[in-house]
C-alpha cells in the first residue's frame, strides 16, 4: 500500500505484531475479525477476560482478535510491547494477537484505524475512537460491519460474531 487512495479493502493493509515484525491483513482472509484498541490500565481492561473468552469459544470456527494497544487514552497503556505482552498473558492469559501499539487518533493514527474509522465512522459520523476497547467487527471478505464503543461488553457482540462464521 503505497497510499491511502491506494487502498481498497482491509487486506491491503500491513501492520506490525510486537516484536515489530509485518503481519499483512490478509493473511486473516476468510477469518472473522475483531479488531481492538486495548489498553492495560483502563477501567475498561476487564474485557480482556471477555475477549479471551470470544476467542476460546470462536477461534477454531474463524473468530481472530486483533488488540492493538493505545496510549491516547489519559496515557493508560505506558508500558513497551514487552511489558504489554507480559501483562496480557499473566493477567489475563490472553492467547489471541497483541499487536505493535499504535496511536488510532489524530496525525500519528495508524493507516488500519483511519481505514477502520472510514469504513465504519461512530455515533453522528464521528470518525474518532473515543476511548480503549472500542471494537470494529469485520466478515470473512472483509467487510467493516459494526462499530461498537468501550462500553459494549465482549460477551454483547458474541451473536453478531456467530452469524458471521
Amino acid at each position: 500500500m503505497s497510499r491511502e487512495n491506494d487502498v481498497k479493502n482491509i487486506y491491503d493493509f500491513v501492520v506490525k505484531d510486537s516484536q515489530m515484525q509485518d503481519v499483512p491483513i490478509d493473511s486473516f482472509k476468510e477469518k472473522v475479525l475483531l479488531v481492538v484498541n486495548v489498553a492495560s490500565e483502563c477501567g475498561f481492561t476487564y474485557q480482556y477476560k471477555g475477549l479471551q473468552k470470544l476467542h476460546d469459544d470462536h477461534a477454531s470456527s474463524g473468530l481472530e482478535i486483533l488488540g492493538f494497544p493505545c496510549n491516547q487514552f489519559r496515557g493508560q497503556e505506558p508500558g513497551s510491547n514487552e511489558e504489554i505482552q507480559f501483562f496480557c498473558t499473566e493477567k489475563y492469559d490472553v492467547s489471541f494477537k497483541i499487536f505493535n501499539k499504535i496511536d488510532v487518533n489524530g496525525e500519528s493514527a495508524d493507516p488500519f484505524y483511519d481505514f477502520l474509522k472510514k469504513e465504519r465512522p461512530g455515533i453522528l459520523g464521528t470518525k474518532g475512537i473515543k476511548w480503549n476497547f472500542s471494537k470494529f467487527l469485520v466478515n470473512k471478505t472483509g467487510q467493516v460491519i459494526k462499530r461498537y464503543g468501550p462500553t459494549t461488553k465482549p460477551e454483547d457482540i458474541e451473536s453478531d460474531i456467530v452469524k458471521l462464521l
